[in-house]
């Protein structure tokens, strides 16, 4: 609290950390909980939320909480090793003690998608703020329609959640393909191989009644919009994030303004038509 007795917004709640996964060589999944039981039992976030969070003496990032809130017993975060803090994140253990900020930002409409199909498409580390949505859609599985997942890396070594992948492929109600770069292929791969943008147009996936959920590299994002708009799907209907660009998450540093928009407050999730109305040059 400050002296007129409102809580400083910057204030980091405290989190345990409960397990730890690795799931690359330089990525890892932390599964965490709050140290106050009561913060669990209040704690609730929207699909695509994210939050701060902190290795105390090192810093602040920012991730997508990438479980689906209807996961209660905990949740989870991902992150690469990039830089100060996520290298000193690589080195805590199950035990430890963060901090966090948040929930923030909007929220992919899922109540919007329901009766629909689902067209999922990943590249790489953008994964786990796809997979929060995947997980919510298979969680409430009656209310959606067909569930298609496209998801790629450069190399084998460099897909995540290969236990989730193995799960989600071998349900009957999902549709998952999985491919690498050309050259990332392993002697038992038995997945597509191709850039992911060249394999979505290779899948000709139906429009009809079909909501888009795209997250990746710019580049891959780029030419998988192009391919997707010569299937004909309307830019209104893909949804991706811009989660990139932010770091205070509450509006306050200006990092993440783009034009009028403010990232962390307006997003991160928007829609292709509305990121076709910002100045493409902060994008």
């Amino acid at each position: 609290m400050n002296s007129n007795g409102n809580q400083n917004i910057y204030q980091p709640k405290l989190i345990r950390v409960i397990d730890k996964i690795q799931e690359t060589p330089d990525v890892f999944t932390f599964k965490w909980r709050f140290v106050d039981e009561k913060e669990n039992e209040a704690f609730d976030f929207k699909v695509g939320q994210f939050g701060e969070f902190t290795v105390f003496g090192e810093g602040e990032s920012t991730f997508d909480i990438c479980n689906s809130p209807t996961q209660k017993e905990y949740n989870e975060f991902c992150c690469r090793v990039v830089g100060k803090v996520t290298k000193a994140l690589s080195k805590v253990e199950p035990g430890e003690t963060l901090g966090f900020r948040g929930p923030y930002g909007g929220s992919f409409p899922v109540d919007k998608y329901k009766g629909s199909n689902m067209l999922f498409i990943s590249g790489g580390i953008a994964l786990p703020p796809v997979r929060c949505v995947i997980d919510y859609c298979l969680a409430k599985r009656s209310d959606y329609a067909g569930l298609t997942i496209l998801y790629g890396a450069r190399t084998v070594d460099d897909l995540v959640y290969k236990y989730m992948l193995k799960d989600w492929g071998s349900r009957p109600d999902v549709k998952l393909v999985t491919t690498v770069d050309p050259g990332g292929e392993t002697p038992d791969w038995k997945g597509e191989v191709g850039f992911v943008p060249a394999i979505l147009e290779k899948m000709n996936p139906s429009r009809e009644n079909t909501y888009v959920v795209l997250i990746g590299p710019p580049i891959m994002i780029k030419i998988s919009m192009q391919v997707l708009g010569k299937l004909g799907f309307d830019p209104g209907r893909i949804y991706t994030s811009l989660e990139n660009k932010m770091k205070c998450g509450v509006g306050k540093c200006g990092r993440c303004n783009v034009g009028n928009v403010y990232v962390c407050k307006d997003g991160p999730v928007f829609t292709y038509s509305e990121i076709l109305a910002l100045p493409q040059e902060d994008i």
